[in-house]
């Protein structure tokens, strides 16, 4: 499946990707900055799953960035959506076909960790799958990766190093920690979210972590970049909404776009 999708991308660039982005809920404004960009649409990919949430554009933009040549997901896939953990792996695994070497994934999320606040930024350092699900499961394909891949360092140090050496560069706080999935699309109520904070997470989302794995089996190196668009069910005595995590991920994206374009230059 990830091949005729790859095949289809491949015709229709010029030079193939060597670092890949996914852009979370609200933050797609980074890939306007592509220099000659070629716009592929999900719906036109052989065997791709469009994006349905608002937020998302529903494609990919290739071009140069920052002088590196990228490929980006306007838009991503989630398992509320109805899509199964294969189908949201999906395009990670078409980007390591069309060879990119290194993927930036970025999310909203919600902060649980007190000293977090709207607007803050955090370079994940693991994360907590307690949902069951896994893009792995089932016969695997080796000429992907290994059937069992080693996940201790999911999120490669050097890279989250580099990072918190640009932000410190650039005079823009940030905290690292650890990102837990769910499955939403309902918010996590506060006693879920008091579970999580003592199983150890910083932040909360429904995307990701299948990403990342399906990264990790491919051999591609991650940095993670979450976006706190508001506090977690039970931190603060007010509802949540969609609303809010765009509203705060639109103020945020100048500095996360001034963030991720400083890191691509030094790569």
């Amino acid at each position: 499946m990830y091949n005729l999708a790859a095949k289809y991308i491949e015709k229709k660039i010029t030079t193939p990707p060597n670092l890949g982005i996914i852009l979370g809920s609200g933050l797609s404004e980074i890939a306007d900055f592509v220099n000659n960009p070629i716009i592929i649409e999900y719906k036109n990919i052989p065997n791709f799953p469009i994006s349905t949430v608002k937020g998302h554009k529903g494609r990919f933009v290739v071009g140069n960035l920052a002088n590196r040549e990228v490929i980006i997901m306007q838009g991503r896939f989630h398992y509320y959506e109805g899509y199964n953990p294969a189908q949201i792996a999906l395009p990670v695994r078409v980007m390591a076909q069309l060879g990119v070497k290194t993927l930036i994934i970025t999310n909203a999320a919600g902060g649980i960790n007190p000293k977090f606040k709207p607007g803050d930024l955090m370079i994940i350092r693991d994360h907590i799958n307690i949902s069951g699900i896994n893009p792995l499961r089932g016969e695997n394909d080796d000429s992907l990766g290994p059937r069992f891949p080693d996940m201790t360092n999911a999120y490669t140090p050097e890279l989250r190093k580099k990072m918190h050496s640009i932000a410190s560069k650039l005079s823009i706080p940030i905290h690292e920690g650890v990102y837990s999935l769910m499955l939403g699309p309902s918010y996590e109520t506060p006693a879920e979210i008091k579970m999580l904070s003592l199983m150890g997470a910083d932040a909360v989302g429904m995307s990701t972590v299948p990403e990342v794995i399906a990264a990790v089996h491919c051999g591609i190196n991650v940095v993670g970049i979450s976006c706190i668009t508001n506090m977690a069910a039970g931190i603060l005595d007010k509802p949540l909404s969609h609303e809010e995590v765009i509203c705060t991920a639109d103020m945020t994206k100048d500095l996360l776009r001034n963030l991720i374009m400083n890191f691509i230059e030094q790569l």
